[in-house]
């Protein structure tokens, strides 16, 4: 390699979204119209954009909320073969009242509706690799922590 030669760098697509947990636990789970399964509210962080505000703008574009969005819980090196390297973010999003949740719209047109999911019913929903990435979130959250994983299983 030459002093002008840069070295190969990883350029992943770079995705955030948010946890939501009912008072049972249950996990709020989207189904966006151009997925063939479900996922939690968020979506790609656009340019010049950080993790946590993409996460932000995705839920009130999404459901139509202004909902706090709280520490990272997870990241997940997640490379999918059709679409290269990515880094998927979770942020806490905690429990939505009463009226948050009354409160949903579909705004942008993107989704088709929502619902809340036992933790070990999320393999049902989508993928194995999301299952494991939520559940991860999961533990991390009631730990108190953060955590980061590959292909959605905590690496210690």
């Amino acid at each position: 390699m030459t002093a002008n030669e840069t070295p190969p760098m990883a350029t992943p697509r770079v995705a955030a979204g948010a946890l939501f947990l009912n008072d049972e636990g249950h996990v709020l789970l989207v189904r966006p119209s151009y997925k063939n399964h479900w996922d939690i509210p968020g979506g790609y962080v656009e340019p010049g954009e950080s993790p946590r505000a993409a996460c932000v703008r995705e839920v009130e574009e999404e459901l139509g909320l202004s909902a706090p969005v709280g520490s990272m819980l997870l990241v997940d090196w997640a490379p999918a073969d059709n679409e290269g390297d990515k880094l998927l973010f979770i942020f806490d999003g905690g429990s939505l009242t009463a009226e948050q949740e009354s409160g949903i719209r579909f705004a942008d047109g993107e989704l088709l509706e929502c619902r809340y999911v036992p933790a070990e019913a999320l393999g049902q929903y989508g993928p194995s690799r999301l299952a494991r990435r939520i559940r991860t979130a999961i533990v991390a959250r009631s730990e108190g922590g953060s955590a980061y994983a590959e292909h959605g299983s905590a690496i210690i």
